[in-house]
């Protein structure tokens, strides 16, 4: 399977400062890239979990007694890891969105460049794929979704042309989608608004947003003391979880303060915000958009 080398890959495992005996997760595993570089900085008696529910991604497992796969998504972290027999881990890698793998094979449908059925799923055990939100999903419901995970402007607009396309038949292919949407598409912008419905529709089909809310609120509780958490987003809506998350212990509201009116907080942040050098992004142009964030258990 092609995989294409993590985005920021030294600076996301430089901020684990992995120690050669701890307990580490790659909640991302996929081509397995990020969990190489931390199992080449491992002792003999360090440990690797990893997490992915593709089922793509299993084929790449890595073979090495310091390793384990876990077939799953990262919102279940807390009880694999328990099921695992580990109470608390010296740090957790997290590269959130879709990988190039996944974009690159056409029949997943992740992809605005190629004719493919209306799929999305990034695990097959998902009961909902992108041709169930199209064709199913109340006009109010689209709308929502549009506007919140694809922060579209032209969303009340966009779902009701969905709906009244798919009133005459069914919209199953991603060309069939364009079709339907094709006033909005203008030339010049028709890449980036394909590019933001896309979007919406697959934080959708895949509830990303959730898995990564309940995923942030046991880092938390796994980490041990010190522990680290190194997490890349790529949109704002990823981002701005992670960013407040590791600010305040929440994801909206102010933080808990103590009876002394000190801020309770579980996480402090590490350093500044990474992004990705002007020659990476050359190398790899998915990398633009790549927003690093390192945080320790306090």
């Amino acid at each position: 399977m092609e995989y294409h080398n993590p985005v920021l890959l030294k600076e996301t495992v430089d901020g684990l400062a992995i120690k050669e005996d701890g307990v580490y997760v790659d909640v991302t595993f996929g081509g397995g890239g990020h969990s190489k570089e931390i199992l080449k900085r491992l002792g003999p008696n360090g440990k690797l979990l990893a997490f992915d529910q593709d089922e793509d991604a299993v084929k790449n497992k890595l073979d090495d007694p310091r390793f384990t796969l876990i077939e799953e998504n990262f919102r279940f972290l807390k009880r694999f890891l328990k099921f695992y027999g580990v109470k608390q881990v010296d740090g957790v890698l997290g590269d959130f969105g879709v990988s190039s793998h996944q974009f690159d094979v056409a029949e997943r449908g992740f992809s605005t460049r190629f004719e493919a059925d209306l799929d999305m799923r990034m695990s097959k055990k998902n009961p909902i794929s992108a041709m169930e939100v199209v064709n199913d999903y109340a006009e109010g419901d689209l709308r929502t979704v549009l506007s919140l995970y694809g922060e579209l402007r032209n969303a009340p607009a966009m779902a009701r042309a969905i709906v009244e396309k798919r009133s005459e038949s069914p919209i199953k292919t991603s060309e069939e989608l364009k079709a339907a949407l094709k006033k909005f598409l203008p030339q010049h912008k028709e890449h980036k608004i394909l590019a933001q419905i896309y979007q919406a529709i697959r934080i959708e089909v895949n509830q990303e947003m959730e898995a990564l809310k309940e995923f942030l609120q046991q880092t938390p509780e796994v980490l041990k003391e010190g522990g680290r958490l190194s997490l890349i987003s790529y949109h704002s809506l990823e981002d701005r979880l992670v960013k407040r998350f590791i600010r305040s212990g929440k994801f909206e509201g102010e933080p808990e303060k103590d009876f002394y009116g000190n801020i309770e907080v579980p996480l402090k942040k590490v350093g500044g915000l990474i992004t990705p050098s002007k020659e990476e992004i050359k190398e790899n142009n998915r990398a633009r958009s790549a927003k690093l964030r390192i945080a320790e258990k306090l």
